[in-house]
């Protein structure tokens, strides 16, 4: 059976640690230092207002500004997950066929 509240609070108060932990303390977290630290330093910098956005039609896109050559093309092609999974398969059959160990 459980032990009860007269019982319970005689064992804590014998305890060898009681004089140590019996005295709650709230100490400042670090959320609460760092907070203070940067509080009365440094006040917060307000916004300027920002630039009126550019009307659609004079936005243009990246098409319109860098027309694509063919250097821009192979990089694209280069640089997809497709063709570096297509060289990855590649070299394992290619390393497989040289060293003898290919599947069967």
């Amino acid at each position: 059976a459980p032990a009860g509240a007269a019982e319970l609070a005689a064992v804590v108060t014998g305890s060898p640690l009681h004089p140590r932990y019996a005295k709650a303390v709230d100490r400042d977290s670090a959320y609460e230092r760092l907070a203070a630290r940067i509080a009365p330093s440094a006040p917060v910098p307000t916004r300027a207002p920002d630039a009126p956005p550019e009307p659609r039609a004079q936005r243009r896109t990246s098409r319109e500004r860098q027309p694509e050559g063919p250097a821009d093309m192979v990089g694209e092609i280069l640089g997809s997950g497709a063709f570096k999974a297509f060289m990855r398969s590649a070299g394992t059959a290619l390393g497989r066929s040289i060293f003898g160990t290919r599947r069967r």
